[in-house]
Parts: C-alpha cells; structure tokens; sequence
C-alpha cells in the first residue's frame, strides 16, 4: 500500500509573489485559495488550487530563508513536490527506514493547519520532497 496518497502541491519559487499570482490569474483564470506567511520558514505562499491540489507559489520573506538562498543559487522555477500522507511521522520513518535523508527529523506545523516534513533532495533522486498530513 502506498503511504503518498495524492499530490498535494507544487511549490514554485518566485521573486514576485504579485507578479506570479497576476500571471496564473490572467492567463489561467487561476485564483489564490489560500494565503500565509509561514513565519518559520521565512516565506509567503500564495495557493491556487488545481483539482485536488494546488500550485503554490512561494517568495522568501527574509534573507535567511531556504527559498531565498534556493533563488540566489537556482533562479526561479519548481522548488519541491509536496505529497499528501496518511500520517506524517509513519512516511518520514519510512524513509529514514530506507537510509534516506531527511530534512526534518520529527514532523511539524506546515500552513493550512497541516503537518509536514521534508525529504533532502540528496537521497531523493534531486527533488526536495514534501510530506503533508492534513
């Protein structure tokens, strides 16, 4: 049985949070569902839903910031896949099982009131991987 249970978003990195949002409205007819400042990441998100899920587009909101360093190093463009999970801490032992690497060593708050945690793009084949209990 597989512990991903659908794709749950997207993340794009963007410079331009208004630039971006503009764009996927004006030329998709996207609308942002859900906005937050996710504080202890230092980012912005804005989400437009997809489906069953969504594109998020995410700016740094501080120097110090993952994203920010990701945008110095690599310009703009998809950051990481997030995937829905039953439970959190049970897929993130399931990597740490395989001798994968990990980011977050115990699941934590992600916005919309989500868990989260995420797996080092180093033992996932060069993608950052988001895990998301809802």
């Amino acid at each position: 049985m597989s512990l991903l249970t659908e794709i749950d978003h997207v993340a794009i990195a963007v410079r331009d949070l208004e630039a971006a949002v503009d764009y996927y409205r004006d030329v998709f007819g996207a609308e942002v569902e859900h906005r937050e400042v996710v504080e202890s990441d230092g980012v912005e998100e804005a989400l437009l839903r997809v489906a069953e899920s969504y594109v998020q587009l995410l700016t740094p909101t501080r120097d110090t910031s993952p994203v920010h360093a990701y945008l110095e190093k690599r310009g703009e463009g998809i950051h990481h896949v997030a995937y829905r999970v039953a439970d959190c801490a049970e897929a993130l032992q399931a990597v740490k099982d395989a001798g994968g690497r990990v980011i977050d060593d115990q699941p934590r708050p992600g916005s919309r009131g989500t868990t989260v945690a995420f797996v080092h793009p180093k033992g996932a084949f060069g993608t950052l991987i988001e895990l998301v209990q809802e």
